[in-house]
């Protein structure tokens, strides 16, 4: 029986998921100790084929893969707690890859009481060659992009609202249930409103550091967002007092946009109410993101990359925020 269970919900991911084994097989963390439970969510690519080479490269790491035919996440998590029989269960995901020290860092916080759920920062990588994916990735480290989402940038440990993945001891899933799978997305976030009502406690340590790839393109950031912004508010009916400012913004900037430009055509002050707004917000991407990328990046493209980035943040969410309200609520979901 091992100690430790990696859990990874995963769905067509043959670029990337062998980069997360091969860094839990780096771990310092004894490999005899862990195992890992993939839960495919019937992957259509070569994702299921670079598992299997794995396994038989490195036959010394327990890997095996569970089926999630509902092919969302939070059913994946649950498929894979269900085959899995550590005392420790830290959920990674096949975009990321965590640090050689990632599992033993976890384990000894859970051990030294910190947290009833620990985690750490996301160093955020390119997940493509080029300027624009590029800017992607500084755009999802970026405050103006995610707010007060402190796992993205923070160097102090404290308690927090949620991390990223998160690494728990079984008792805990024991006491409050597995993951909620009418949620598609924001299933870590709810868990772990969960877990703070119940008067347990979220852990952030950003010595704790796993790589996590952003997305490719402008169009696969706006999906990613969209679902967000759809999905969080099928959570605040639940829970209304987890609303943070940064998400409050989103929704009401979009829906400002979209009032003035109906009134437009009808109405002159809509037109120059609507074009101060858009320059104001523009101008405010540019003068909040050009210093990190003329001081880090120093690469002038990224002067347009990151606020277009950031922009196609803002908006997809605060799309998928209002039309939450009023669409049906879909009955399934994909691992993406």
């Amino acid at each position: 029986m091992a100690l430790v269970s990696v859990v990874v919900p995963c769905y067509n991911e043959e670029n990337t998921v062998r980069l997360l084994l091969d860094a839990v097989n780096n771990q310092t963390f004894p490999r005899e100790r862990m195992e890992v439970i993939l839960a495919d969510g019937m992957s259509t690519d070569g994702t299921r084929r670079e598992i299997a080479a794995f396994q038989r490269e490195h036959p010394e790491l327990e890997v095996r893969v569970v089926d999630n035919p509902r092919r969302i996440i939070p059913a994946g998590l649950n498929c894979a707690l269900a085959a899995a029989t550590g005392e420790y269960i830290i959920r990674l995901d096949a975009h990321s890859m965590p640090s050689r020290e990632y599992v033993e860092r976890c384990v000894s916080a859970l051990r030294a009481g910190s947290g009833d759920n620990v985690g750490g920062v996301w160093e955020i990588r390119p997940s493509k060659d080029g300027w624009l994916a590029k800017s992607i990735a500084v755009a999802a480290s970026h405050p103006l992009g995610v707010g007060d989402a402190l796992y993205r940038y923070t160097t102090r440990a404290g308690l927090v609202d949620t991390v990223p993945f998160g690494a728990f001891r079984r008792v805990t899933f024991e006491k409050l249930g597995g993951f909620d799978e009418s949620l598609l997305t924001n299933e870590d976030y709810e868990f772990n409103t969960r877990l703070r009502k119940s008067g347990g406690r979220v852990w952030l340590d950003p010595a704790i550091r796993s790589v996590y790839f952003a997305r490719p393109d402008l169009g696969a950031l706006a999906r990613q967002y969209f679902r967000y912004g759809y999905w969080k508010l099928q959570m605040l009916r639940r829970y209304p007092d987890t609303l943070r400012w940064r998400q409050a913004l989103p929704p009401l900037f979009v829906f400002s946009l979209m009032v003035l430009l109906l009134l437009a055509p009808w109405w002159n002050v809509a037109r120059w109410l609507l074009l101060a707004e858009v320059m104001v917000y523009l101008a405010a991407l540019l003068a909040g993101t050009a210093s990190t990328v003329l001081r880090k990046e120093k690469d002038i493209r990224l002067l347009l990359g990151v606020p277009a980035a950031i922009a196609t943040m803002h908006v997809a969410w605060g799309v998928g925020f209002l039309w939450s309200l009023i669409a049906p609520r879909p009955k399934t979901g994909q691992l993406a």
